[in-house]
């Protein structure tokens, strides 16, 4: 499968990306109106602050007396503990807000992950998602939240503010206005750059994250392959093309911020001097100048804000197109409407619909390639397995022989032709109702963070400790678990780190028998084993294996020899098939790889 190729988001500045959003916020709407609603009134409290201002200086200190002062104080007093009030409740709906869809968002993403195909996680790097799952989403939420809260205040400020200076001086206020259009210029010219910019830090901080999470899981293997001092230097290109990224970033703001600031000082000192020189003409009063040189002052506070938050609006497009995106990857494998109405979704099943599953499966006329892939893995293949035959499938590493039981698991689905389950096509029936009847032990096993016990259990959930313990005994994982310290409720460590992969896998093992199922896959299941261990397990195999249909995916080929048929892959394509006995008879392929492989173990068995 090809590598992932993170897509770019060159988009410019589009409606139609955020209005994907509505869905995350339209639970929420009466926390955004109150948000809003709150915003405006603590705009409108702003802008009559100067007026109070303008109050005190005119009646006041100009006439130099304090009659009427102390209702003015409490009328004064009372507005600035409205505002608190305001300013404390507006704040309470924002971060309500930014809570609730950030956690909507990541839940909905993380659904949605588990929805995807298998093939999505062959090609898509781990960093890719994280980035997308936690930084991403955070951005986005924190950005509705709270660039709503000052884009509403700042957009209600700015207008009162300019009806304001137009009802006390309207030729002043003109004055003023004259910044406003070069602000517009100034910003339409700097957005794109800085989304360009923005746009690509996002994407190289992907690549960081995937990077620590590499180095992390593989920190053992980059120790024993002395290869640190590599990764260190791929580590610090990364870093070096992040810095440069951000560098162009932040000097593209730092031009653009400063810009705004010195239009609206010379706004500032336009008023200043036109102002002043009206006061000592008689033609304004001093209040009136003082108010007007606060607007002119605070008016552009808010301009520059609405021009930060545009820009942050800008950047933050990358971050929606990057979550959305994901969001709307389609799985490869879906399940029909129909299906769905009567089997249940993926997470859902109306298991009370479902029929009992025996095992027969065949391959009718089956053509497959992979979805990136040019060239056909199977062409018009044709297998019958009756319910309780043990297939084997054996090749060298890399010949493709997990690509039958990928299609068989329903895993991908044939490119032409048909898979059968119990005589019907298994797309007429749900993917869960498959795979709840699948048992599937890796050749790599993954346990999660936990005890040996609540790994065994994702077998069955409802499973009593007592069937826990019984399926560990039938696979020999029971022995195991006696010399941990803590027995079944010792900690296996993140992805079962604590344990060696022999452990890990008969746990995996043991999970994968309690689920009983009417299918079993074991790929290449004991390679990971001892061969006094093996032993062991192989008798618990056979007969675990009786009257289920199995497919074991084998390196080993002596432990397949009593396999109802064994299928041989090379270069991903079926090129013998019968019994141990046949193929040997034949002196093909397998009897060749088979006698290959008796000579070195009985070599290695010589020199033990």
């Amino acid at each position: 499968m090809a590598a992932h190729q993170e897509q770019e988001y060159n988009k410019p500045f589009d409606l139609k990306i955020w209005k994907k959003l509505l869905p995350f916020l339209r639970p929420y709407y009466k926390n955004l109106v109150a948000v809003v609603l709150l915003n405006m009134l603590m705009a409108l409290i702003d802008i009559a602050m100067p007026l109070f201002q303008r109050y005190t200086i005119n009646h006041y200190i100009a006439d130099g007396t304090t009659r009427g002062i102390g209702g003015f104080a409490l009328l004064y007093g009372g507005a600035i503990v409205f505002q608190t009030l305001v300013v404390i409740l507006s704040t309470r709906q924002s971060m309500w807000i930014e809570m609730k869809t950030n956690r909507d968002m990541k839940r909905e993403a993380f659904v949605h992950l588990q929805k995807l195909s298998f093939s999505y996680y062959n090609v898509t790097p781990i960093g890719y998602l994280i980035a997308r799952v936690m930084s991403d989403t955070g951005r986005i939420s924190g950005m509705l939240a709270w660039g709503l809260m000052d884009v509403m205040w700042s957009l209600v400020y700015v207008i009162g503010v300019f009806i304001s200076m137009l009802l006390l001086n309207w030729k002043l206020a003109l004055l003023v206005m004259l910044v406003v259009p070069a602000i517009v210029l100034l910003t339409g010219y700097f957005q794109n750059k800085i989304l360009h910019w923005n746009r690509k830090t996002r994407r190289i901080n992907s690549q960081i994250t995937g990077a620590f999470n590499e180095g992390i899981s593989g920190a053992r293997t980059s120790k024993t392959l002395v290869i640190e001092e590599n990764n260190m230097a791929d580590f610090q290109k990364l870093t070096a093309d992040m810095r440069e990224a951000s560098i162009k970033t932040q000097m593209l703001t730092a031009v653009y911020m400063p810009s705004i600031m010195f239009l609206s000082s010379m706004a500032t000192a336009l008023v200043l001097t036109r102002g002043g020189y009206l006061s000592m003409q008689g033609l304004m009063e001093i209040g009136t100048l003082s108010a007007f040189t606060s607007y002119a002052v605070g008016i552009f506070e808010p301009i520059q804000m609405m021009a930060r938050i545009l820009a942050d609006i800008i950047s933050a497009q990358a971050n929606i197109e990057r979550v959305t995106g994901l969001l709307e990857e389609v799985p490869m494998i879906t399940d029909t409407p129909e299906v769905v109405e009567k089997y249940g979704d993926n997470f859902t099943g109306k298991r009370e619909n479902w029929e009992p599953i025996r095992g027969d499966i065949e391959f009718r006329d089956v053509t497959f390639r992979y979805p990136d892939g040019n060239e056909n893995i199977l062409e018009h293949f044709n297998l019958t397995i009756p319910a309780g035959t043990t297939v084997a499938i054996v090749g060298e590493t890399g010949a493709g022989k997990s690509t039958l039981v990928n299609l068989a698991c329903r895993f991908f689905e044939p490119t032409d032709g048909q898979i059968l389950i119990d005589g019907k096509d298994y797309r007429e029936r749900s993917q869960l109702w498959l795979h709840s009847n699948i048992g599937y032990v890796l050749q790599n096993p993954h346990l999660f963070s936990g005890t040996v016990r609540e790994n065994i259990r994702y077998g069955r959930l409802d499973a009593t400790d007592e069937e826990i313990e019984a399926a560990a005994k039938a696979v020999s994982a029971h022995t195991v678990v006696e010399k941990m310290e803590l027995g079944y409720d010792s900690d296996v460590g993140e992805g079962g780190d604590r344990l060696s992969t022999g452990e890990k896998q008969l746990i995996s093992f043991a999970r994968a028998v309690l689920a009983d199922p009417a299918i079993f896959v074991l790929d290449e299941a004991t390679s990971s084993i001892d061969t006094q261990t093996e032993q062991l397990i192989q008798q618990a195999i056979e007969h675990l294996l009786q009257g289920r249909t199995s497919f074991l995916i084998a390196h080993r080929l002596s432990t397949i020899r009593h396999a109802d048929v064994i299928l041989v892959v090379k270069d991903g394509r079926i090129i013998e098939r019968g019994t141990h006995q046949d193929l040997l008879r034949q002196k093909g392929y397998y009897h060749s790889l088979y006698t290959k492989q008796f000579a070195e173990e009985a070599s290695a068995e010589a020199l033990r």
